[in-house]
């Protein structure tokens, strides 16, 4: 077997979104690597002869895939855009990447399980999916595993960041706007804050690529109803009151898992990262997102 070669330039891709803007505030933490962070403007990765070009004439040695189609309920009508995106664009990174022994990091989803579980689900269990979304995600887990032998996969859950779009800044709005709103209580996740996923990107780069399915979400267990009343407490949301809906109550295109905690023993092993509880997370968010106001 080939040996990876040392890693010094990382190609980042999707570094727009919440993940990779997180990825390029912790870049300046990490100044032993050379980055190049792209969006549809510098690299469209559904374009296999531009990304093997990119990796080639910038001499990549690890690719972090950011990049993703994750509009949940949208993807049940845009099923080819989405498959494109999820499936064969990581498919191409991962065949470049192989082209120079590199490195690669993909981005999954709790969504490949269907969410029948009680217990979290761990790495080894068989995945499931039962939304478009999902299945696509875990068919580019599938293409990157195959064509890329030094690749690691991280599935996450219930992503939130100060940047973009994306639930944490919703209830804070909705919050403010509202009077009382409902929100669904039998859905069990995790919420990740994007800036844990980061450091624990980096964890991984530094200490070494061990390829294999990893799991990574913030400690801890809640509800979407759970999670919003947090929101509301820690930002000092007071006028809003927020009643428990069920997931029948509350229809959506795609199906969602009811229970979707993921097991973070492997990743926590393997790599020597700590975690922090949800709760701790959302507060060092809600702590940024008022000084940006």
């Amino acid at each position: 077997m080939t040996k990876m070669r040392t890693i010094k330039n990382i190609l980042i891709t999707g570094s727009n979104g919440q993940l990779g803007n997180e990825m390029q505030i912790l870049a300046k933490e990490h100044t032993q690597y050379n980055y190049f962070f792209t969006d549809i403007n510098e690299l469209d990765i559904a374009d296999e002869k531009a990304i093997i070009n990119f990796v080639t004439i910038n001499s990549i040695d690890a690719i972090v895939n950011c990049a993703a189609y994750t509009a949940v309920d949208k993807a049940e009508d845009n099923e080819q855009l989405c498959h494109k995106l999820n499936a064969l664009a990581p498919g191409y990174l991962a065949k470049a990447a192989q082209t120079r022994d590199a490195a690669m990091i993909q981005i999954s989803t709790d969504y490949v399980f269907d969410g029948t579980n009680h217990t979290p689900y761990k790495e080894e269990q068989n995945p499931c999916p039962n939304s478009v979304y999902g299945y696509t995600k875990l068919e580019g887990e599938k293409a990157v595993i195959e064509n890329c032998k030094n690749s690691v996969i991280i599935r996450t859950a219930w992503l939130y960041s100060t940047f973009g779009n994306n639930f944490v800044k919703t209830m804070i709005r909705l919050g403010q706007e509202k009077e009382q709103m409902g929100v669904v209580f039998d859905q069990i996740g995790t919420p990740t804050y994007a800036n844990d996923l980061a450091r624990a990107i980096f964890a991984i780069i530094n200490k070494g690529v061990t390829p294999g399915i990893y799991h990574f979400s913030d400690e801890g267990v809640c509800s979407w109803f759970d999670f919003t009343l947090a929101i509301h407490r820690i930002y000092g949301i007071t006028t809003c009151k927020v009643r428990p809906l069920h997931t029948k109550d509350y229809p959506a295109k795609a199906t969602r898992p009811n229970y979707s905690v993921l097991d973070k023993t492997k990743i926590k092993s393997t790599f020597n990262i700590e975690i922090p509880h949800w709760e701790d997370s959302l507060k060092r968010c809600i702590t940024l997102l008022k000084k940006n106001i």
